[in-house]
């Protein structure tokens, strides 16, 4: 039996002595957060009733549906970084890369984005897209920067530009339900780019700050090494899920 759960949005299902209850993602087309679930065929359900999407689910949960041969797509910790107990310095807001690097707003075309950020996650990166490269446009990027995936950019969403004008880092800063939420953050590989990401994010958390909004926000892949830029900023894990493909 399937029936609206408690509040709007939310669906609960019963099959025999299993019940889930889920709600679907704002944003991340196909994609649902698991809210609570209880019984010996939790996966099974999940699969009949949402083919071909993806759940996000505690990592506990997560493991052991694993265990049972779900596919797991992602391991990542959510995290957040209050910027009212404890505000960034404003003058983080200002910083600039070494000449002749400059930052300029993110309101470039995806296509002019696809290099640098395909260097950023090679293969071998926790987050390496294996997909063509028009994959990675239309499926990826497009949606990002258009807003449609992860909500409207706000603009302190940022690139980083070498002497020829091309891109070299980026940092796109979604309003994610309500939430100020890193949607990516990217750099070329190599020392003259090391720091870039950094600053970016300084950038971002300055920007943020004085615009009011109380924390930012972003997931990160277990094994992205930067997870170390974030920590050192001052961001705290809130939660670490994982998310399985219902093929």
């Amino acid at each position: 039996m399937r029936e609206d759960g408690a509040a709007a949005g939310v669906a609960v299902v019963r099959r025999g002595e299993t019940t889930v209850s889920y709600a679907a993602v704002t944003g991340v087309p196909r994609t649902a957060r698991l809210l609570a679930a209880s019984g010996p065929a939790v996966l099974e359900v999940l699969a009949a009733e949402l083919p071909g999407w993806q759940v996000v689910v505690p990592e506990d949960l997560g493991q052991h549906l694993a265990q049972r041969g779900a596919r797991v797509t992602r391991h990542a910790a959510t995290m957040h970084r209050d910027l009212l107990r404890d505000p960034p310095p404003p003058h983080w807001a200002e910083q600039k890369p070494p000449a002749p690097l400059r930052v300029v707003p993110c309101d470039r075309p995806a296509t002019a984005v696809l290099p640098a950020w395909r260097q950023a996650y090679p293969p071998e990166h926790p987050d390496g897209s294996g997909g063509t490269d028009q994959q990675v446009l239309s499926e990826e990027l497009q949606p990002l920067l258009s807003g449609r995936v992860l909500g409207p950019l706000l603009d302190c969403s940022a690139l980083v530009v070498d002497a020829d004008n091309e891109v070299v880092a980026g940092v796109v800063v979604n309003d994610f339900n309500g939430t100020a939420w890193i949607g990516d953050l990217f750099r070329l590989p190599g020392p003259d780019h090391a720091g870039l990401g950094g600053l970016l994010l300084r950038r971002a958390l300055a920007h943020t700050a004085a615009q009011g909004w109380p924390v930012l926000g972003l997931a990160v892949t277990l094994g992205n090494p930067a997870r170390r830029t974030y920590d050192k900023l001052g961001f705290t894990t809130v939660e670490t899920s994982m998310k399985l493909a219902l093929d």
